[in-house]
């Protein structure tokens, strides 16, 4: 499967027929995603995973759901040292799909699953790089940052130095002086 095809996928088709599509796209193809990385490779690989089922209802039309799986390692700067720090990225999710924009709206604010509106050419990837966009970390770090390179980065700060005396030094010194 092509990263263009998934660009305008038949969802409906893909849950009638329980068909799964599975691919890798390159990081060039989420530009998004390539922005928040630091010296991104543009061939580096983002795994995905689609699957579509149909959820029988008792009353009315079956239930079409997407079940999207996605993985890629993404390179980015460690908050604490300031180096590189490769980041896994990985999410599951499924998604019930409905007719049209209000619905969605409507059932959006009351049912715990997400909700996208069903259309015959459904930008597939752009879901791929929307649930990646959510599952970057606020904050990236390693677990443990190279303690040469925090050295160096202690070694290159200079001393705080007090401007002003430590309030409870002041009244100990107080408390000396009166006893």
């Amino acid at each position: 499967m092509t990263t263009d095809s998934i660009q305008s996928l038949d969802v409906a088709s893909l849950a009638r027929q329980g068909e799964t599509l599975a691919g890798t796209s390159p990081l060039s193809a989420l530009p998004r995603l390539m922005e928040e990385a630091d010296s991104p490779d543009p061939n580096a690989p983002v795994q995905w995973r689609l699957q579509g089922r149909s959820v029988a209802q008792t009353a009315g039309e079956p239930v079409v759901w997407l079940d999207l799986q996605v993985h890629t390692a993404l390179p980015l700067t460690c908050q604490r040292c300031l180096t590189p720090v490769v980041e896994t990225l990985s999410v599951a999710r499924s998604f019930r799909f409905v007719a049209d924009e209000e619905t969605a709206a409507e059932e959006d604010e009351t049912s715990e699953e997400d909700v996208l509106v069903l259309a015959r050419d459904f930008d597939a990837l752009g879901l791929v790089e929307d649930e990646l966009l959510m599952a970057l970390p606020l904050l990236a770090m390693h677990e443990e940052c190279p303690s040469e390179h925090l050295q160096t980065l202690k070694q290159a700060q200079p001393p705080i130095e007090d401007a002003k005396p430590n309030p409870f030094a002041v009244l100990a010194h107080l408390k000396r002086d009166a006893g």
